[in-house]
Formats: structure tokens, C-alpha cells, sequence
């Protein structure tokens, strides 16, 4: 396989990403012509069409959909290579490929990202959020390097516990959480697929031996805080998500049944062969500085 035919994977991947001739060509700096008649010197090779036009944009064939399989598997083996070969030359460089919870992604990575972009300009970095089961899905299927989640991992591979932090009911009224069985405001909740959400109900039960009178379930934190914010109802939020700057608000430290304090756990997970890429051991390297100056 020589580089030409890699430029041709490439073509073809965008093609497949984008199933639209005018965005292809956009993406590849090349002209609609031009991208249309290197297509079909390509199908000729394959000696069968891949992509179906029409005006709406192109379709997979059936062949077209085993050729692009092929094609994003030696693609993303070029992009192996290529970190093996970073990894073996001075400097840190090559993409730093990361999936990160997202409401650490959106609290906490922000201020390590800017960090460590500083201190390696040359790196890049890839980053995805999502659920904490979806996090781990990126890791089982190769797509990252490390993975960032929240609760209690069951992962085989290399593990780091980054931090805890508290959860605490969060309201503009209530001062102590047996108020909320006197209020008629309702309870707002996120949904999460993790453990937390079962630990909010053990919580809650232990305490009140009922439910909350009125819920109101919404799909991201951050609506839920929000909404907290303005008054509509209670919540029961993680410490990071809060800082020091909302006003007139209470936040009210949960606790276990032995008084400690609830608590949830961040973790950073990865395969021992990530841990051996430059730009992954200096990102973990960076981190622990990180939680060193902020807990000292």
C-alpha cells in the first residue's frame, strides 16, 4: 500500500462521514468536480460503485459500507503508527485522545486542558463526553487513550483515583434538609446513569422513609442547576459543579448513616500501552501536579 492510496482512504472517509459532495470537497480543499471524478477512479479500482448520488446527497452501497470498514480500520492503524513514532522521538507530541464525563468535562478539565496545552504546544488533543458508560465503551473499543468518570469503577486496566467531592442539597429556602418535607416546591433531579442517582435514593429514604412530593427530571446538570439557581425547586448537586461566586444560596453537606459525609469519586482509567505514549504520561503527570496545588 503505497501513500497515494492512503490520500484516496482519506477521500473516502470524509465522503462517508459527510454523504454530501459539496462538504467533502470543502473539507478536502478541493473542487466538486475534481472530488467527483477522483471518486470514480477509485470505484473503478474497486471495480464496483461505492457511493449511490443523488439530490439529496450520496448513499453507502452495500459494497461501498464493507470498503469503508476497510478503510477507517487502516486509517486508524496509521494513526497508531504515527503515536508509536511520536512516542519514540524528543518532545511530546501526536493527539491526546481523551473521554471525559461530562460534567467533569464541563467543571473540571477545563482549567488541566489549558494547562497542558501551554506547557506542550505541539500536542493535540481529541476530546469526547458523555455518560460514564459511555466513557467506558470509548476505552473497550479502543477510541481513546485515557477515560475520566464519576462513581465507582469496574475496570481492569490502570486506574487513578483523581478527587472526591461532596454532594450537597442546594436550595434558595431551605436551610435543613427536613425541610423539604414541609416545602411543596419540587425536587430536581438529573438524570445519570451512574450509581449517583441510587445513592440520592438511599439517601433520601434513610432520612424520610417517603419520597419527595413533586420531581421534576431533567436530562443535563446544568438545566437543573439552573433552575435550582432561579428558585424553581431544590437539588441535590455535586461539589464540583458549584463555586464560590453564587449568592443566596444554601448548600447543605449530605451524610451517611455513620455522619460522614456522601461523596463522589473521579477517576481516570486507561490500558497500560496508553500510559506508555508521551503525550499520555505527561497529560497523567500534569494532572497529578494539578490536584497536588489545588488540595495543598
Amino acid at each position: 500500500m503505497n501513500l497515494s492510496s492512503l490520500s484516496e482512504f482519506q477521500l473516502l472517509s470524509v465522503l462517508a462521514q459527510e454523504m454530501n459532495m459539496r462538504k467533502a470537497s470543502e473539507r478536502l480543499f478541493v473542487s466538486q468536480p475534481a472530488l467527483s471524478q477522483r471518486l470514480q477512479t477509485i470505484e473503478k479500482e474497486w471495480g464496483t460503485k461505492l457511493f449511490i448520488r443523488s439530490q439529496k446527497g450520496l448513499a453507502l452501497t452495500p459494497a461501498g459500507e464493507h470498503v469503508i470498514q476497510f478503510v477507517n480500520d487502516v486509517l486508524n492503524k496509521q494513526e497508531k503508527v504515527r503515536e508509536t513514532i511520536h512516542a519514540l522521538q524528543d518532545g511530546v507530541s501526536g493527539t491526546l485522545k481523551i473521554a471525559v464525563a461530562s460534567i467533569v468535562g464541563q467543571n473540571w478539565l477545563p482549567q488541566v486542558l489549558k494547562k497542558f496545552i501551554d506547557t506542550y504546544p505541539q500536542a493535540k488533543i481529541s476530546l469526547v463526553t458523555g455518560w460514564s458508560s459511555e466513557i467506558l465503551k470509548c476505552l473497550y473499543d479502543d477510541q481513546v487513550h485515557i477515560g475520566i468518570i464519576r462513581g465507582t469503577p469496574d475496570w481492569k486496566g490502570l486506574k487513578i483515583h483523581l478527587f472526591s467531592d461532596q454532594l450537597l442539597l442546594v436550595d434558595r429556602e431551605i436551610t435543613r434538609p427536613e425541610q423539604v418535607l414541609e416545602t411543596e416546591r419540587p425536587f430536581i433531579q438529573f438524570k445519570s446513569d451512574s450509581n449517583y442517582y441510587q445513592e440520592i435514593q438511599d439517601w433520601w429514604m434513610r432520612n424520610f422513609k417517603t419520597y419527595p412530593k413533586k420531581t421534576i427530571v431533567v436530562d443535563q446538570i446544568e438545566t437543573c442547576k439552573q433552575m435550582t439557581f432561579n428558585g424553581i425547586g431544590y437539588s441535590i448537586l455535586p461539589a464540583i459543579t458549584l463555586n464560590h461566586t453564587e449568592k443566596n444560596l444554601f448548600k447543605i453537606p449530605l451524610v451517611d448513616e455513620n455522619g460522614e459525609p456522601l461523596k463522589r469519586d473521579t477517576w481516570l482509567l486507561g490500558y497500560e500501552s496508553a500510559f506508555q505514549l508521551k503525550q499520555v504520561s505527561a497529560f497523567v503527570e500534569l494532572i497529578k501536579e494539578y490536584i497536588s496545588e489545588f488540595h495543598s
